[in-house]
């Protein structure tokens, strides 16, 4: 598949084992910013003893507002082999992490599972997460199906339009909507343990933005009518001028508290029932 990589939306066609760099700009082996235990992620993924998270560097999208544009800009971070990447999870593991979660997977799929099939053969038991953007191509989601054990994906704006202008790329919203669409197919609805530490199912994220740019009721009412009401979706507040920000006057500004309110009765009102905010 890397050899005429069309693994994202982008379909870059480019021979990444020949050196070619396509939008990710990351060739044969992964780059990784960082493996640790981390409690800075939804409790049902943290629980007592953290989530294994491994942060993969650069991305496919380019939002004018990323918080993380260190790694998913400059692509901070070192190139690992499939075997140190299993290694990572079977260290995350031996940690007692409750999941290996996947920040940024999008690009580098094939390495992913490769390291999993290593991992698995040497008593990786854990589940997997899938922490995404939500630029995905529902083609290549599909070779996942079996392997990824929890999918989180963003949902982060409802007009295609808008999605372009602040994160360079096209179609956003359409293909984050059948992206969605095929997680849940795959998992479904959340599923916890006894200890309420999630082991299947579908997270959904969305960040509430300045003068709800994001459209967010238009995303509420897509999750609640073409998934379930039951789908846990988590609307968070901490969006923060950052990066690129400041070049557009109405990302220049946190979000009010009546913003991110009636982001919240949004989900209600759509009659989601599985709701967490931040």
């Amino acid at each position: 598949m890397l050899e005429n990589c069309v693994l994202c939306p982008h379909q870059c066609q480019v021979n990444r084992l020949n050196g070619e760099k396509g939008y990710c700009k990351t060739l044969e082996k992964a780059i990784v910013s960082g493996a640790e235990v981390h409690f800075g992620e939804e409790d049902e993924l943290v629980g007592r003893y953290g989530s294994g998270t491994i942060f993969f560097s650069h991305c496919n999208l380019s939002c004018v507002f990323c918080q993380n544009y260190e790694i998913s800009y400059c692509g901070e971070g070192i190139e690992v082999t499939a075997h140190k990447l299993a290694e990572y999870m079977l260290y995350l593991q031996r940690k007692r992490c409750h999941n290996i979660n996947l920040v940024s997977p999008s690009h580098i799929i094939p390495q992913i599972v490769e390291a999993i099939f290593i991992a698995a053969q040497r008593g990786l038991q854990i589940p997997i997460v899938y922490n995404t953007n939500g630029y995905d191509l529902t083609d290549t989601l599909k070779l996942l199906d079996g392997i990824i054990d929890i999918y989180m994906p963003d949902i982060k704006f409802s007009d295609n339009e808008r999605a372009q202008k602040y994160l360079g790329v096209k179609q956003y919203y359409d293909i984050a909507k059948n992206a969605v669409n095929e997680m849940y197919r795959q998992v479904g609805n959340l599923i916890v343990d006894e200890n309420n530490i999630a082991y299947r199912g579908l997270m959904i994220r969305h960040l509430v933005m300045p003068m709800n740019i994001a459209g967010t009721e238009k995303i509420m009412s897509f999750i609640a009518n073409e998934l379930s009401t039951e789908t846990y979706v988590h609307i968070m507040s901490q969006y923060y001028p950052t990066h690129q920000a400041h070049s557009f006057e109405e990302l220049g500004r946190r979000i009010s508290r009546e913003v991110f309110s009636k982001a919240v009765l949004s989900a209600k009102t759509a009659g989601l029932s599985n709701v967490k905010r931040s």
